[in-house]
Parts: structure tokens; sequence; C-alpha cells
């Protein structure tokens, strides 16, 4: 048995088998490059207790478009950076996945030596390790859902490091005190290297690419920079002129060049950029969403999720209602599907005024602790209520989601539009195969009023004119087929990295997927590379 191996089970306890099938853990740990020396707390997981960052009341905070998370005192955030239990085995950052989710940081943070920093009061020097990792830590900090916490030592006995909040902290400080600015890069190669898509992939890639001295070119459709950071995640999560156009401004300012309202295959030819540049990397995304090709799917009313919220993140920004403005303002609002975009709507809707939201998930409710087949340190699976599903029960007094439940239905009314979601209760049954399935269960048939419906059951791949206009070979899942760790395509000089590559994720997961490509890019056009 390995040192690390037999440390896991003296800490954990953990079934030898079980931690053996998963020796990997221990063997990739990145070793701390500086700083090596004994937490500044060794005690500091026993003596402080976990203190979450202080939030603006639901009832306020909806009368607004504004974040709402409240800034912690200096004091008490380095406080919780000596909780960091220097526990030898950090599986924060571990970056993998273990039932088929992120299990501790993908892009790897340097988790504890940052909490150590800030313990410290070393503010700056825990900036610099958080940037060696991650190109954008004032949105991780943000929107991650902190996979790192899930996978965090302490949190197998105690709640585990408020990591999230650390990181979002460092980066705000960097922000504060001017720490951050344009640093374009010394010297030019002469290659020119196109991003198609301006999300969190196609800009960490970009912004990698540029700082290798290559000339970058981003493409993005939309009007405004930014894909899922500017359009796909609402403004009381992400604000989008003080937070996403600060970092777009320096990016611009080190010499990436941004071209909007452009879509590759329409405006401008893909043989055109395979032709015009060195290298070619999509960062399109995976925004084919998923359908529900039920009775009734017709009717006015029916939207996707994105489109509810790329129309009212644009009207935000505009200060007046847009062409595609959905409005729930008055209206019984449905949301089928679950997870951040089905929170997001519930957020949303509730911001316009709606009159109900109910928010539909076909899986059981999570148990309100670990279940025994979700141990440490995979994802925690358990039941909790997100910014959305808060700002619902205090509003209309009660959590809005129907779990277990399926729309079976659309009814309309003599005009056309949507006015009710037929729905019924499922029990999962596992077939001959061992497959588990959906099946209804009698008797339980309900009809929900709903003048507004939002689709948000997930999404099924990249969409199609791109990779055809390229012949691009794809996956089984109708992703780009790119080989994970190298993210070259069958076309030689055509890279891709983020969702069109590995399906719906994480941005941290893009994050590291842009990194990576861009790695390989830099590599394919100067024959070596010296970026991480």
């Amino acid at each position: 048995m390995s040192l690390g191996l037999a440390a896991a089970n003296r800490l954990t306890g953990l079934d030898e088998t079980l931690v053996s099938s998963n020796l990997f853990l221990f063997d990739l740990l990145p070793l701390p490059v500086e700083n090596t020396a004994t937490m500044g707390k060794p005690t500091g997981f026993i003596d402080y207790l976990r203190e979450n960052a202080a939030e603006v009341a639901p009832q306020d905070r909806i009368r607004n478009w504004d974040e709402f998370h409240l800034p912690m005192a200096e004091e008490n955030l380095q406080t919780q950076g000596a909780r960091c239990m220097d526990c030898g085995t950090p599986f924060c950052h571990t970056g993998i996945t273990l039932s088929r989710m992120a299990s501790g940081c993908p892009i790897n943070n340097l988790i504890p030596e940052w909490n150590d920093l800030v313990y410290r009061g070393r503010w700056q020097d825990a900036l610099d390790r958080l940037h060696k990792t991650n190109n954008f830590p004032e949105f991780t900090g943000r929107v991650c859902p902190a996979p790192c916490e899930g996978a965090c030592v302490l949190g197998i006995t105690d709640p585990p490091v408020t990591i999230k909040n650390i990181e979002y902290s460092i980066a705000e400080k960097g922000w504060e005190s001017g720490w951050i600015t344009p640093n374009p890069p010394a010297q030019r190669t002469g290659k020119k290297v196109a991003v198609i898509g301006s999300g969190p992939a196609g800009l960490s890639a970009a912004d990698q690419l540029n700082q290798a001295g290559h000339w970058v070119t981003v493409y993005e459709r939309a009007d405004r920079p930014g894909g899922l950071l500017m359009y796909g995640i609402p403004n009381m999560k992400l604000d989008k002129k003080e937070v996403v156009m600060r970092r777009l401004d320096v990016l611009e300012a080190e010499g990436i060049t941004f071209v909007c309202n452009t879509e590759v295959g329409r405006d401008i030819s893909a043989e055109t950029l395979t032709q015009d540049y060195d290298a070619v990397l999509l960062c399109t995304g995976a925004t084919r969403p998923r359908d529900l090709p039920i009775e009734g799917r017709s009717l006015q009313g029916i939207h996707f999720a994105m489109e509810f919220l790329t129309g009212n993140t644009r009207t935000v920004l505009q200060g007046d209602p847009t062409e595609d403005y959905i409005s729930a303002a008055g209206k019984d609002v449905v949301i089928i599907g679950g997870g951040d975009t089905g929170t997001d709507c519930v957020g949303t809707s509730i911001r316009h005024g709606c009159n109900t939201v109910t928010q539909i998930e076909i899986m059981p409710k999570p148990p309100e602790t670990r279940a025994s087949s979700n141990p440490w340190p995979e994802f925690p699976k358990v039941y909790k209520m997100d910014y959305g599903q808060e700002e619902a029960a205090s509003r209309f007094g009660s959590d809005p989601r129907a779990y277990i439940t399926t729309a079976t239905k659309f009814e309309g009314d003599d005009n056309g539009h949507v006015k009710a979601v037929h729905t019924v209760q499922v029990q999962w049954v596992r077939d001959e195969q061992g497959r588990f399935s959906p099946q209804p269960i009698a008797g339980t048939e309900a009809v929900i009023p709903a003048q507004v419906v939002l689709l948000a059951m997930g999404f099924l791949g990249p969409e199609q004119p791109l990779i055809d206009a390229l012949g691009l070979e794809q996956d089984g899942r109708s992703n780009v087929k790119a080989e994970e760790g190298e993210y070259t395509t069958t076309i030689p000089g055509v890279f891709a990295a983020g969702d069109c590559r590995r399906g719906q994720s994480l941005v941290v997961w893009a994050i590291n997927e842009g990194r990576g490509a861009a790695r390989e890019c830099d590599r394919f056009l100067m024959g070596r590379t010296e970026l991480p």
C-alpha cells in the first residue's frame, strides 16, 4: 500500500479496495511549488466554524437584477482560510470525474496554498497563485457549484472550507487593489488563431494563446462577447457590466480581437477561416436544447429556457424590452427541468413578477445527507435550495419543485396559447437489462395552470451547420470528435474544446478544456509549448 493510500485510510476509514481503485487520486496530486511549511493555523479547522457569506434577503433582492452576495470582512475571510487542514491529500484540487460528476477542482486550483496565503494576509500572493490555474476566478467564484468543497477532506466530518467564497474574495481584492491590469505579451510570433465562440472555453483559450504571443481573433455570433457568461447566466448571479465586461476589456487591451454579430458558416465561411488563420479552435458550446415532443408542444407560450434567459439579459443591459424579451409578469410559470438553468428561470420569473412558479423535476428529491451510494469525495447529491428556490419559498411559501413528476400534455386555449400543463408522478423501475426508466403512477395525474412554460432539460450537443461546413467527425453523442488532452479534430490545425467537445458541463470544465486546447494549439504552431 502506498503512503498516500495508507494516509487516506487513516483519515477516512474508507474501504481499502475502494481507495485502491482510485489510487491515481494520490499519484496525480500536484505538489506545492512553494509554501511547503505547515499551515499558519494547524488547529484552525478545530478552532473555527464555517461561516458563509451573507446575502441580501430574498424579499429585497427580487426587486432588482443586482448581485445579492455581500462581501465578508477581511478578518473573517482570514479565519475561514485558517480552517484549511494542510491535510496532505488535498482532494479539493484533484479535478477528476467520479460517478459522472466532478470531484475536486477541474482546473486544479492550488487551493491549500492560497487558503494559507489569505490566512497570512498575503492577498496579492494569493491572487498570483490563483491566476496560475484560473484565468477568470471572478467568474468561477460566483457561478461554480464548488466541487472542490464536496471533495474537501474536512467535509468528511465537518462543514468543508468555504473555498468558493475565498476564491471570489481573492479575485475581488485583486480588482479593487488594481492588481489586475492589461499585460500584453512582450513579443509576437506572427501566428494567427481564430477562436469560434466566446464562452468560458473560448475566452480561456484566447487568453492563453494571446499570452503565448499569437494574434487571436474571437468570433461571436451574438451582439456581445461572453457566450454563456453573458447571456446564459442571469445578471444577479454574474453582473455583466461590472464583472464580465471589465475582464473582456482587459483581454481586448492585451491584444485579443473580438468580432461580434458574426456567425461562422453564415456571415463568414469556415473555408475562409482555415485559409486565413494558422489554426482554428472551436469553442461553440453545446447549444442544441433538449425538446419535449408531447401533445400541445406547438402552442404559443412554450419556450426553451435559454430563449427566456437570453432575452431577459439583453433587456436588462439595454434598459428596455428587446424584441426577444419573454415576460412572465402576472403569469403562471411552469419550468420543466432542474439544475442551474431551471433555478435561473425561477429567479428570473420571480423578478418579472410572476403569479405562480412551479418547477417540475423527474428525479426523486435528494436526501438531506449523503447516501451510502454517494460517498466522499464524490460531489454530494443532497437536498438544498438554491437562490431561486429560496426566493420562491419567500414569495410563495414553499419550495417550487415537484419531484418525480413529468409533463404528459400541454393544454391550450382557443387562441392557440398554452394554458395548463398536465402532469403525472413517476416511479423509477429497473428493466431486464438493469436500466432505470420512469413509469407513470396511476391516480397521480394533475393539471397545473401555465401561461408560460420553460423547457430547461439540458442540451444535446453542438449545433450542426458549422460542423458540417468544416467536415468534422463527431462522436456517438454528436459532439466534435477530439481526444481529451489532445483536442485535435480530424482536420489538422482545427481544434475543439469545451461543451462542443465534451458535452454540456460546468464552467470550470470549459476553462480547463480551453487552457488545454490552447496548449496543444501552441504546440502545433510552434513545435513546442511553454503554456501550462
